[in-house]
Protein backbone atom coordinates (compact mmCIF):
# COMPACT_ATOMS: atom_id res chain seq x y z
CA UNK A 1 0.00 0.00 0.00
CA UNK A 2 1.37 3.50 -0.85
CA UNK A 3 1.03 6.15 1.55
CA UNK A 4 1.84 10.18 0.39
CA UNK A 5 3.04 11.99 2.85
CA UNK A 6 2.14 15.97 2.63
CA UNK A 7 3.78 17.73 5.39
CA UNK A 8 7.36 16.27 5.94
CA UNK A 9 8.33 16.42 10.11
CA UNK A 10 4.48 16.41 10.67
CA UNK A 11 4.11 14.00 13.53
CA UNK A 12 0.42 14.32 13.30
CA UNK A 13 0.24 12.95 9.72
CA UNK A 14 2.34 10.05 10.27
CA UNK A 15 0.69 8.98 13.25
CA UNK A 16 -2.82 9.12 11.42
CA UNK A 17 -1.39 6.71 8.77
CA UNK A 18 0.50 4.72 11.22
CA UNK A 19 -2.73 4.50 13.48
CA UNK A 20 -4.71 3.08 10.34
CA UNK A 21 -2.12 0.91 8.85
CA UNK A 22 -1.74 -0.96 11.98
CA UNK A 23 -5.71 -1.26 12.75
CA UNK A 24 -6.20 -2.65 9.22
CA UNK A 25 -3.43 -5.04 10.05
CA UNK A 26 -0.99 -4.26 7.40
CA UNK A 27 2.61 -5.82 7.81
CA UNK A 28 5.51 -2.92 7.45
CA UNK A 29 6.87 -4.75 4.35
CA UNK A 30 3.24 -4.02 2.31
CA UNK A 31 4.09 0.00 3.06
CA UNK A 32 5.51 2.17 0.51
CA UNK A 33 5.81 6.00 2.15
CA UNK A 34 5.98 8.64 -0.82
CA UNK A 35 6.71 12.34 -0.46
CA UNK A 36 3.91 14.23 -2.37
CA UNK A 37 5.99 16.81 -3.34
CA UNK A 38 8.50 14.36 -5.22
CA UNK A 39 5.64 12.71 -7.25
CA UNK A 40 4.74 15.45 -9.33
CA UNK A 41 2.65 14.86 -11.54
CA UNK A 42 2.71 11.24 -11.47
CA UNK A 43 -0.81 10.03 -10.70
CA UNK A 44 -0.21 6.43 -10.58
CA UNK A 45 2.12 7.45 -6.75
CA UNK A 46 -1.37 8.65 -5.96
CA UNK A 47 -2.58 6.87 -2.58
CA UNK A 48 -5.77 5.75 -1.88
CA UNK A 49 -7.54 7.93 0.83
CA UNK A 50 -6.45 6.54 4.32
CA UNK A 51 -9.83 6.36 6.53
CA UNK A 52 -10.05 7.88 9.82
CA UNK A 53 -9.49 5.42 12.38
CA UNK A 54 -9.92 6.57 16.27
CA UNK A 55 -8.23 3.49 17.46
CA UNK A 56 -6.11 3.84 20.63
CA UNK A 57 -2.36 2.83 20.47
CA UNK A 58 -0.29 1.80 23.70
CA UNK A 59 3.44 2.32 23.11
CA UNK A 60 6.02 3.42 25.42
CA UNK A 61 6.82 7.34 25.50
CA UNK A 62 9.87 6.48 25.14
CA UNK A 63 9.10 5.67 21.19
CA UNK A 64 6.75 8.58 21.00
CA UNK A 65 9.66 10.79 21.40
CA UNK A 66 11.34 9.35 19.23
CA UNK A 67 9.08 9.33 16.84
CA UNK A 68 8.62 13.28 17.05
CA UNK A 69 11.96 13.59 16.06
CA UNK A 70 12.48 10.91 13.52
CA UNK A 71 9.57 12.18 11.33
CA UNK A 72 11.72 15.66 10.56
CA UNK A 73 14.76 13.43 9.15
CA UNK A 74 15.40 14.05 5.62
CA UNK A 75 15.28 10.56 4.73
CA UNK A 76 11.51 9.03 4.29
CA UNK A 77 13.01 5.71 5.17
CA UNK A 78 12.77 6.98 8.85
CA UNK A 79 8.78 6.87 8.20
CA UNK A 80 9.11 2.89 7.15
CA UNK A 81 11.78 2.50 10.32
CA UNK A 82 9.16 4.13 12.76
CA UNK A 83 6.07 1.64 11.64
CA UNK A 84 8.55 -1.48 11.84
CA UNK A 85 9.14 -0.53 15.73
CA UNK A 86 5.30 0.47 16.14
CA UNK A 87 4.35 -2.81 14.35
CA UNK A 88 6.79 -4.70 16.08
CA UNK A 89 6.11 -3.35 19.74
CA UNK A 90 2.89 -4.57 19.51
CA UNK A 91 4.13 -7.97 20.58
CA UNK A 92 7.98 -6.89 21.66
CA UNK A 93 7.13 -4.37 24.42
CA UNK A 94 10.58 -4.03 25.39
CA UNK A 95 11.72 -3.49 21.95
CA UNK A 96 13.40 -0.37 22.58
CA UNK A 97 15.52 -1.47 24.98
CA UNK A 98 17.52 -3.87 22.64
CA UNK A 99 20.19 -1.03 21.85
CA UNK A 100 21.78 -3.32 19.32
CA UNK A 101 18.55 -4.47 17.59
CA UNK A 102 18.75 -2.96 13.43
CA UNK A 103 15.47 -0.99 14.31
CA UNK A 104 16.32 0.83 17.09
CA UNK A 105 20.02 1.64 15.93
CA UNK A 106 18.57 3.31 12.86
CA UNK A 107 15.75 5.36 14.63
CA UNK A 108 18.55 6.57 16.94
CA UNK A 109 21.14 7.51 14.84
CA UNK A 110 17.87 9.79 12.48
CA UNK A 111 16.72 11.27 15.97
CA UNK A 112 20.74 12.11 16.74
CA UNK A 113 21.20 13.71 13.02
CA UNK A 114 17.85 15.49 13.07
CA UNK A 115 19.06 17.14 17.24
CA UNK A 116 22.43 17.88 15.58
CA UNK A 117 20.81 19.75 12.75
CA UNK A 118 18.10 21.73 15.04
CA UNK A 119 21.67 22.92 17.59
CA UNK A 120 23.06 23.78 14.60
CA UNK A 121 20.06 25.79 13.13
CA UNK A 122 19.84 27.44 16.46
CA UNK A 123 23.30 28.71 16.57
CA UNK A 124 23.62 29.83 12.76
CA UNK A 125 20.93 31.61 12.20
CA UNK A 126 21.20 35.33 11.02
CA UNK A 127 18.71 37.97 11.50
CA UNK A 128 18.88 40.93 8.71
CA UNK A 129 16.35 43.86 9.44
CA UNK A 130 14.36 44.56 6.73
CA UNK A 131 12.94 48.61 5.95
CA UNK A 132 10.97 49.94 8.54
CA UNK A 133 7.38 50.20 7.05
CA UNK A 134 5.82 53.15 8.14
CA UNK A 135 2.93 52.84 11.27
CA UNK A 136 4.47 49.37 12.16
CA UNK A 137 6.23 50.07 15.14
CA UNK A 138 8.11 46.73 15.77
CA UNK A 139 11.08 46.35 13.69
CA UNK A 140 10.92 43.33 10.92
CA UNK A 141 13.86 40.57 10.56
CA UNK A 142 14.43 37.92 7.76
CA UNK A 143 16.72 34.88 8.27
CA UNK A 144 17.85 32.72 5.57
CA UNK A 145 19.19 28.99 6.41
CA UNK A 146 19.52 25.80 4.92
CA UNK A 147 18.87 22.79 7.17
CA UNK A 148 19.42 18.78 6.58
CA UNK A 149 16.16 17.83 7.76
CA UNK A 150 12.80 19.52 8.11
CA UNK A 151 13.44 20.75 11.67
CA UNK A 152 11.61 24.63 10.82
CA UNK A 153 8.40 23.43 12.55
CA UNK A 154 10.10 21.94 15.57
CA UNK A 155 12.64 24.44 15.65
CA UNK A 156 10.53 27.53 15.21
CA UNK A 157 9.66 27.67 19.10
CA UNK A 158 13.13 28.56 20.12
CA UNK A 159 13.33 31.94 18.09
CA UNK A 160 9.60 32.73 19.41
CA UNK A 161 10.92 32.36 22.92
CA UNK A 162 14.38 34.43 22.49
CA UNK A 163 13.05 37.10 20.20
CA UNK A 164 9.64 37.53 20.91
CA UNK A 165 10.30 41.65 20.89
CA UNK A 166 10.66 41.82 17.15
CA UNK A 167 8.47 40.37 13.93
CA UNK A 168 10.28 37.66 11.94
CA UNK A 169 10.64 35.22 9.29
CA UNK A 170 13.29 32.15 8.73
CA UNK A 171 13.05 30.86 5.19
CA UNK A 172 14.44 27.96 4.73
CA UNK A 173 14.00 25.19 1.33
CA UNK A 174 12.14 23.04 3.73
CA UNK A 175 9.44 25.23 5.08
CA UNK A 176 9.64 28.22 6.75
CA UNK A 177 8.16 29.73 10.15
CA UNK A 178 7.22 33.49 11.16
CA UNK A 179 6.65 35.30 14.21
CA UNK A 180 4.80 38.97 14.75
CA UNK A 181 3.82 38.57 17.87
CA UNK A 182 1.07 36.98 18.43
CA UNK A 183 1.06 33.87 16.19
CA UNK A 184 4.02 31.97 15.25
CA UNK A 185 3.30 30.66 11.87
CA UNK A 186 4.62 27.02 10.34
CA UNK A 187 4.74 26.70 6.61
CA UNK A 188 5.67 23.20 4.94
CA UNK A 189 6.07 25.22 1.71
CA UNK A 190 9.94 25.83 0.04
CA UNK A 191 11.44 29.42 0.34
CA UNK A 192 13.99 31.11 -1.56
CA UNK A 193 16.95 32.60 -0.25
CA UNK A 194 16.24 36.57 -0.57
CA UNK A 195 20.03 37.34 -0.57
CA UNK A 196 19.92 40.13 1.70
CA UNK A 197 22.91 42.09 3.39
CA UNK A 198 22.74 44.23 6.08
CA UNK A 199 24.62 46.36 8.61
CA UNK A 200 24.64 43.77 11.59
CA UNK A 201 27.00 41.55 8.96
CA UNK A 202 30.00 43.84 9.87
CA UNK A 203 28.87 43.52 13.23
CA UNK A 204 29.07 39.61 13.33
CA UNK A 205 32.41 40.06 11.48
CA UNK A 206 33.85 42.32 14.44
CA UNK A 207 32.66 39.80 17.00
CA UNK A 208 33.53 36.55 15.42
CA UNK A 209 37.41 38.25 15.18
CA UNK A 210 37.30 39.06 18.46
CA UNK A 211 36.24 36.11 19.92
CA UNK A 212 38.96 34.58 17.54
CA UNK A 213 41.79 32.85 19.72
CA UNK A 214 44.27 31.67 17.69
CA UNK A 215 46.34 29.84 20.52
CA UNK A 216 43.42 27.31 21.20
CA UNK A 217 42.94 26.86 17.30
CA UNK A 218 42.10 23.62 16.44
CA UNK A 219 41.04 23.55 12.84
CA UNK A 220 39.28 19.69 12.26
CA UNK A 221 37.10 20.82 16.03
CA UNK A 222 36.37 24.11 14.59
CA UNK A 223 34.99 22.98 11.51
CA UNK A 224 33.50 20.23 13.28
CA UNK A 225 31.34 22.68 15.67
CA UNK A 226 31.01 25.33 12.45
CA UNK A 227 30.70 23.01 9.19
CA UNK A 228 31.68 24.17 6.41
CA UNK A 229 28.51 24.00 4.67
CA UNK A 230 26.60 26.68 6.91
CA UNK A 231 29.78 28.82 6.18
CA UNK A 232 27.82 30.73 2.56
CA UNK A 233 25.13 31.98 5.06
CA UNK A 234 27.12 33.59 7.44
CA UNK A 235 29.12 36.76 7.11
CA UNK A 236 31.97 35.95 9.24
CA UNK A 237 32.63 32.47 7.85
CA UNK A 238 34.36 34.98 5.24
CA UNK A 239 37.09 35.83 7.89
CA UNK A 240 37.72 31.86 8.82
CA UNK A 241 40.55 31.20 5.89
CA UNK A 242 42.31 34.62 6.59
CA UNK A 243 42.74 33.56 10.78
CA UNK A 244 43.39 30.01 10.26
CA UNK A 245 46.03 31.37 7.80
CA UNK A 246 47.57 34.39 10.19
CA UNK A 247 46.79 32.28 13.35
CA UNK A 248 50.50 30.93 13.55
CA UNK A 249 51.91 34.17 13.59
CA UNK A 250 49.83 35.80 15.72
CA UNK A 251 50.66 33.59 18.22
CA UNK A 252 54.31 34.10 17.70
CA UNK A 253 53.53 37.79 18.29
CA UNK A 254 51.42 37.43 21.79
CA UNK A 255 54.20 35.22 22.96
CA UNK A 256 57.27 38.08 22.09
CA UNK A 257 54.77 40.87 23.24
CA UNK A 258 55.33 41.82 26.62
CA UNK A 259 53.40 40.61 29.86
CA UNK A 260 50.83 44.17 30.25
CA UNK A 261 49.47 45.67 33.91
CA UNK A 262 46.53 44.25 35.29
CA UNK A 263 43.26 47.05 35.06
CA UNK A 264 43.33 49.14 38.11
CA UNK A 265 39.94 47.34 39.31
CA UNK A 266 41.68 44.42 39.63
CA UNK A 267 43.67 45.91 42.48
CA UNK A 268 40.81 47.37 44.11
CA UNK A 269 38.76 43.90 43.74
CA UNK A 270 41.33 42.26 45.71
CA UNK A 271 41.62 44.85 47.95
CA UNK A 272 38.20 44.97 48.91
CA UNK A 273 38.29 41.20 49.51
CA UNK A 274 41.69 40.94 51.74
Amino acid sequence: MRIVIDRRGDFEEWRDSARYLLSAGIRPDAVEWLDRAALGDDLFGMDKAIAETKAALTVPRAFVECAQVVVCHADLAGYGVLYRLLWRLQTERHLLRITTDPDVVRAHQMAKSVGRDSHKMKAFVRFKELPAVEGRARRQFLAWFEPDHYIVGRTAGFFQRRFTDMDWVIATPKGSASWDGDALTVSAHPACNPELVDDTDDLWRTYFANIFNPARLKVKMMQTEMPKKYWKNLPEADLIPDLIAGAEERVRAMAAKPATTAPKFHYRIHKIKG
